[in-house]
């Protein structure tokens, strides 16, 4: 079984780095991309051609230094696609001023639909979408949810205090891109979390970093980060995602020291990137969580400017399906 082929290196102590070998730990370690040697190689060898610094270029402008160059190492990982496809799709990418991998992709199924030949074409639109699809596993597995939810299989008719319409608005992800927060309050039971998962797997199948955490965990993770002094670095890591969603608010109250230190991660991320909660307490109660008052209204000032609240209600799924006996339950699920 061949597993590589190199060229045959005539100078005594030469080495050859191929850059397509390194991609799975640079995809992780991004920051080691730039001055690789692979990387000066491909470029040397005409691998890494112009329109991928062009690319690079742009995608580190819109995205910032390391989510560009992990774009564009996502796009490298590519493999089944032809060099020349690559260059062009790049090049038709930053035509049109995309600067994501899923983008790249995007122009690699157009230009399969526009080939004459079948065969190769539907080759090509089964590996983007394959890429696709992979990318979307890796954002979702990136997340940390704990069970898998989604909005298919959410009975709204189940619980008719949720409106449809409003959810399905919010799973077009429009609100992420102006870092809008949502508040989903209701009683235990009455499908929070479920939506709160759901709504964040919708975001990452978009191509948004998701992270999901329970409160209580998150605290203690600040707590344990400022004893070690490596509290601003952690902050930063919960400011770089897209959204982050925050469950089970409320279900405990929380010392000052840890409410200040969640209130520090709301302020960095505060209009800049989403954050969604799922609470069992109404507003009003949340000084039993936050027992400072000041404290208490600039947590809820944060959590609820230009932002969404869904009120699930009191009527619990689970007390429901416990009392309608195992023959109908309700289908929403918390």
């Amino acid at each position: 079984m061949e597993v590589a082929r190199h060229e045959r290196l005539i100078a005594k102590g030469a080495v050859r780095l191929d850059l397509d070998h390194y991609l799975e730990v640079l995809v992780r370690k991004p920051g080691a991309f730039p001055g690789s040697t692979a990387l000066e190689q491909a470029r040397s060898a005409g691998r890494f051609t112009p329109v991928h610094d062009a690319w690079w270029d742009q995608a580190k402008k819109m995205h910032g230094e390391r989510d560009g160059t992990r774009a564009l190492i996502e796009v490298l990982l590519g493999r089944h696609l032809p060099h020349e496809h690559v260059v062009a799709d790049l090049a038709a990418a930053l035509r049109a001023g995309a600067m994501t991998a899923d983008a790249v992709a995007l122009e690699a199924r157009k230009a399969a639909q526009a080939e004459t030949e079948p065969g190769p074409a539907e080759l090509l639109m089964a590996e983007c979408d394959d890429r696709a699809r992979r990318r979307s596993e890796r954002r979702i597995k990136a997340a940390n949810f704990p069970r898998e939810k989604s909005l298919r299989a959410f009975d709204f008719d189940a619980n008719p205090n949720i409106d449809a319409a409003t959810v399905h608005t919010l799973a077009s992800c429009e609100w992420l891109k102006n870092g809008q927060p949502l508040c989903l309050i209701g009683d235990s039971g009455t499908g929070k979390s479920h939506m709160l998962i759901a709504l964040g797997t919708e975001a990452a199948m978009k191509g948004y970093r998701v992270r999901y955490t329970l409160a209580t965990k998150l605290v203690n993770e600040l707590v344990e980060a400022a004893d070690e002094k490596q509290l601003n670095k952690t902050i930063a890591r919960y400011g770089r995602v897209d959204l982050l969603c925050i469950d089970e608010l409320g279900y405990m109250e929380l010392d000052r020291r840890g409410a200040e230190l969640l209130f520090q991660v709301l302020t960095e991320r505060e209009e800049k990137n989403s954050v969604a909660i799922a609470s069992n307490e109404p507003f009003g109660g949340w000084t039993k969580t936050f027992t400072a008052p000041r404290l208490c209204a600039a947590v809820v000032d944060r959590l609820t400017f230009n932002g969404a609240i869904i009120e699930t209600g009191t009527d619990s799924y689970r007390l429901a399906t416990t009392q309608a006996g195992p023959r109908n339950p309700p289908r929403l699920a918390e």
